[in-house]
């Protein structure tokens, strides 16, 4: 099964659904990962601080796929955007991987208050002018904080990832992505909890197609032109979240799907304006 893909503004490809690593630690992980790979994801999404590094490695090694079919990320965490030691913490996330480069290397939150966000920016350009990592991007940013991005580097991200779902569609900040050439990535793409795959929109339209609630959604976010980060453990799984491009939502589907959106609909609860990462 293959996946599209799309173009970030640096030229580089990059698929229309990645696969989600957090929580995903250990032999088990390595495991999940493998079989993740051998299904047909290309995109693994690490961090950090999801202290998986070194399992992403193992997997990429064990499951004997070329490193340049893959697309492997990880992010920086907010303790470390000190100039300095941004570079260190990306050797480091190679060290862990045992990988010569990151396709992709995020800036986890911007940390705002701690205001040391543009310092991490200019560190995550130097290490993709030292090869450490071919693209750069950011995580959880406001257009506030892109803006101030472009005003002092001239450098745009090429991916926001950002939480999104049915529930908290975020369509000011899609809005923005798109006029500035920046990819969206969603991540808890079907939100926690389950709430979203046993509502009776996204069930019922699921019943009609002849799909999952958990494919209703994923297939929502790539007809809005996000690109989801779903993580499943288990193959079965797996396969489901990324067999979503053999039909598509009407029209209606999408304006219905557009009225479940709603005030509370944050499934992690922290706001970018105000949260600080560790």
């Amino acid at each position: 099964m293959s996946i599209p893909e799309l173009t970030l503004n640096d030229g580089r490809s990059f698929p229309v659904i990645a696969f989600g690593t957090y929580k995903l630690n250990g032999a088990a992980g390595v495991q999940s990962m493998l079989s993740a790979l051998d299904v047909g994801y290309r995109a693994l999404d690490s961090a950090f601080n999801y202290e998986n590094e070194g399992a992403v490695g193992e997997a990429i090694r064990k499951s004997g796929r070329a490193r340049e079919e893959l697309s492997i990320a990880s992010k920086l965490p907010g303790r470390h955007q000190k100039y300095d030691e941004a570079l260190a913490c990306i050797e480091e996330s190679l060290y862990r991987a045992g990988l010569d480069y990151y396709d992709q290397y995020f800036i986890h939150w911007p940390n705002p208050k701690q205001g040391l966000y543009v310092e991490a920016w200019q560190a995550l350009i130097e290490a993709q002018k030292r090869g450490y990592v071919r693209s750069i991007a950011v995580c959880n940013f406001l257009a506030e904080h892109l803006d101030r991005l472009h005003a002092e580097t001239g450098v745009l991200p090429t991916i926001n990832q950002i939480e999104l779902s049915p529930y908290f569609p975020q369509d000011d900040m899609r809005a923005y992505h798109q006029k500035h050439g920046i990819v969206t990535e969603g991540w808890s793409p079907i939100g926690r909890g389950g709430k979203i795959l046993s509502d009776e929109l996204i069930a019922g339209i699921a019943r009609r197609l002849g799909k999952t609630p958990a494919q209703i959604v994923l297939r929502w976010h790539v007809q809005v032109g996000s690109v989801p980060i779903p993580k499943a453990s288990h193959r079965e799984r797996q396969v489901e979240n990324m067999s979503v491009f053999d039909f598509e939502l009407t029209d209606q589907d999408m304006k219905d799907i557009a009225t479940l959106a709603r005030p509370d609909g944050r499934s992690f609860g922290q706001d970018p304006a105000t949260y600080e990462e560790f």
